[in-house]
Formats: C-alpha cells, structure tokens, sequence
C-alpha cells in the first residue's frame, strides 16, 4: 500500500455552513478549493442546517479534539401541532394535534420545569451517533429502528418568543455538546400535551467562535492553526526546548492549569501540551509539519 501523503496545507477555518448540503459537503469544497485532502469537521450540522461549522486543515485536523467537548449555541423555531419521523421538517408528518390554545407562558413554563438544566435525552434515530459500529441515520434509512440510551445533556440557557404564527415559536438555546436541538423540540410538543418539530436551525457559536465571524466555504479564510486554540494560555519556549518538544518529551510544567498551546520562537504553534505528574507537562499533539523543514 502506498504511504499517504503528508498534508502541506494546515489551518483552521470559521465556516458559515449553507443549507442543503451535509458537512462532508463543505468538507469537499475545501479540498478542492484548498488542494487538501486532509481536512475534517468538529461537530456535524444537518444538512438543513446552517450556521458555525469548524474546520481543520492539514495538522489542523490533529486540533478538532479539542474544539469537541465546546458548549454551543442554536437559534430555530418550533412548530406545534405535527410530529415528524425526522424531528424536523425535513422528514414526513406522522401526527397532527389541535394544540391552539396553547399559549408563550406554556411553552416557557415547560421549558423552565423540564427542559433547563441537566436532561436526559435520548439520541434521534436520524442522527450521526454510532451503535454497534452502524451511524443511526444509516439504519433509520434501511427501515431499522434500535434502542437508544439515555444520555444526559446540559441545557444552559433555553428561551422561546412568540412569531406572527400563534402556532411558532422562536427558539434559542446554549448546550452542551451532544445536545440534539431537534429532540429539544420534540420533547417541548410532547410535554405540552401533543406533537412538534424543529425547522430553521443555525449554529450561532461553538466555544468562542461565533456566526459573526463565519463565512461561506467558497470564501472562508484559511487562519493560522493557534486560532483553533482560542482561550488556551500561550507558552513561548526557546530553541532548546522545541527540539525536546520535537522528539515529544515530557517537559517541565509550564505556568498555570494547562493545556498549554505551545509556540517556537517565531510565534509558530508547534504543540499542545497537558499537565503530566507532578509539576511535568506531557504532549497531547506535536505537529509535525512544524519539525520538517
């Protein structure tokens, strides 16, 4: 087998993801556009889906670990008075229910008992989590219906407003990762005594990269890999130390918590450090192209 090709592109990049296509889509759309094979996304978004969608190019994709775990943010809207087979209005309507006399205090106050703070939620059969090896939507498409476990979610902030439609509500929320907005609205239509589904989802923010700063994979610019790294204490070393850094030894600890995000003396991020023992630091990610030239 050939030896793959070391990637000689390396990046970050804010993308505002369109609707209509997947996130391997835009994945695609950087390759082509950036002569990159390798290049991956933190945090699928469904195709109908827009908004903050995080890319790693080239030694970038070793970063996306870190961005994973990020809290992030969603504005939508919820429909009530029909139930979907996807949760959203992408899929086929499987119940209508005269829910009209509901009202902005109902929804708020359900969100307030029951859908704030630490939930379990159960993943949708339409999403890209993994069981027994097998992505959930690949099943669902096959017809394949399996039990999914509970899993606790952290909902920080979750606010409704009211829209022309009596029967819309405008949605925004903060979350932990792993939060499926889509199930969110369908819990809200059930516990308000009948059905709904999500429509007009945007990722606002993941972490500390907002929408603001976004832009369309066609036109996004291709940032330096220490910006994947927002909020993680800069540690500048000296030569000596980059060459130990180079054969990815353990350190002395630098100041701080950590991880620390690790430059050579011209400002180039070469590592990503973690605490390691006592008072040692250990590498998390060394990046490799930094040491070849």
């Amino acid at each position: 087998m050939a030896r793959r090709k070391p990637p000689t592109v390396h990046g970050f990049c804010i993308v505002d993801k369109p609707s209509g296509v997947t996130s391997h889509d835009v994945v695609s759309v950087l390759r082509r556009r950036l002569g990159e094979k390798r290049i991956g996304h933190a945090g699928t978004l469904d195709p109908s889906a827009t908004g903050v969608l995080l890319i790693g190019v080239g030694d970038g994709t070793r970063l996306l670990s870190s961005l994973l775990g990020s809290d992030k943010s969603y504005v939508g809207e919820v429909v009530l008075g029909s139930s979907t087979n996807t949760l959203d209005a992408d899929g086929q309507v499987t119940a209508t229910y005269d829910m009209s006399e509901i009202t902005l205090d109902d929804v708020r106050r359900v969100i307030a008992d029951s859908l704030t703070g630490e939930i379990l939620q159960t993943p949708p059969m339409v999403s890209a989590r993994r069981v027994d090896g097998r992505r959930l939507h690949e099943l669902a498409r096959e017809g394949i219906e399996v039990e999914r476990e509970a899993r606790p979610v952290q909902i920080h902030s979750f606010t409704a407003a009211a829209t022309d439609d009596p029967g819309v509500f405008c949605i925004d929320v903060t979350c932990s990762t792993g939060t499926y907005i889509r199930t969110l609205a369908d819990d809200l239509g059930r516990l308000l005594g009948g059905g709904a589904h999500l429509r007009n989802l945007r990722r606002t923010s993941v972490g500390r990269f907002v929408v603001a700063e976004a832009h369309p994979p066609e036109s996004c610019e291709l940032l330096p890999l220490i910006e994947a790294l927002r909020g993680v204490p800069v540690v500048a070393v000296d030569q000596s130390t980059v060459e130990l850094i180079g054969n990815g030894r353990v350190i002395a600890a630098f100041e701080g918590t950590g991880p620390w995000a690790v430059t050579a003396p011209n400002g180039e991020l070469i590592a990503v450090y973690e605490p390691f023992g006592l008072a040692q630091a250990k590498p998390s990610v060394v990046l490799a192209h930094a040491f070849e030239r």
